[in-house]
């Protein structure tokens, strides 16, 4: 199969593999395995053909069960659903508000990035923890010749710290995850034009990229939290979202190359 970035599809806009970035031991994401999205809600004909060609067996969508029944996915063959609402509405599954838990992760404080805030709050709330749980255990579970999408609506903020989490979780570096974070806002600009760039141009733009300014740093919310919070992400892989140290081994021997 080809390596591209971003996978045209006439009914979403920000539909991209998490293939290809590499980790610090030189191991590449593999491609054509995990990809990203905002709403499936209105795909073609052509689109659901594409994505059943594509292997895209697993479609977790992040989403609120309002946004859900207003926009439900338009669902291609061969595909299983996956309910997954990643946010909470109930305050007291929010671990963040005990001052106890907060002291003894030593957590950074956001307190000057509003979007930080949110996704800091939404990684420390129990709900939210066992909803990404569910996105890995169905990762691990993917037959070796099939591909998962996750998904929100515009496939930026839900979807972000998903990716996140996922990249962590294969050892690619913190620049490189806000980078890929920061792509959403590029690609909207081209996809609405349909002129979408090469995969060579968008690496071009990915390292013109500043990460430490603006929304840069709103994924740190993720990143910082869990290096600061627990020490590595397999601490936090293992003590907030249950699994192993060998579902680890396992997720990195599936995912990377």
């Amino acid at each position: 199969m080809p390596h591209n970035r971003i996978v045209t599809l006439d009914g979403a806009l920000n539909f991209r593999d998490i293939g290809g970035y590499k980790n610090d031991k030189g191991q590449s994401v593999k491609w054509n395995k995990i990809y990203r999205s905002d709403s499936l809600s209105s795909l073609s004909y052509k689109d659901k053909i594409k994505l059943a060609k594509l292997h895209v067996t697993v479609d977790c969508d992040l989403r609120s069960s309002y946004e859900k029944n207003s926009s439900p996915d338009d669902l291609w063959s061969g595909v299983k659903y996956v309910d997954v609402p990643l946010y909470s509405n109930n305050v007291s599954e929010d671990k963040g508000e005990n001052k106890l838990y907060r002291f003894f992760h030593h957590f950074p404080d956001f307190k000057d990035n509003f979007i930080g805030q949110i996704y800091q709050r939404t990684l420390l709330n129990s709900h939210s923890q066992d909803e990404f749980a569910k996105v890995f255990a169905n990762l691990l579970e993917l037959p070796a010749d099939a591909a998962l999408v996750y998904h929100c609506s515009a496939g930026k903020d839900r979807t972000g710290m998903t990716t996140a989490l996922i990249l962590m979780a294969l050892g690619v570096n913190d620049d490189m995850i806000a980078r890929d974070y920061l792509l959403t806002n590029k690609l909207y600009d081209f996809a609405v034009s349909r002129n979408l760039p090469s995969n060579g141009e968008i690496s071009s733009m990915i390292a013109k990229m500043n990460v430490t300014k603006g929304e840069g740093t709103a994924i740190k919310g993720i990143t910082e939290t869990i290096r600061q919070g627990w020490g590595s992400f397999d601490s936090f892989f293992k003590k907030e979202l249950g699994f192993s140290q060998s579902d680890l081994k396992q997720f990195r021997k599936m995912y990377l190359e």
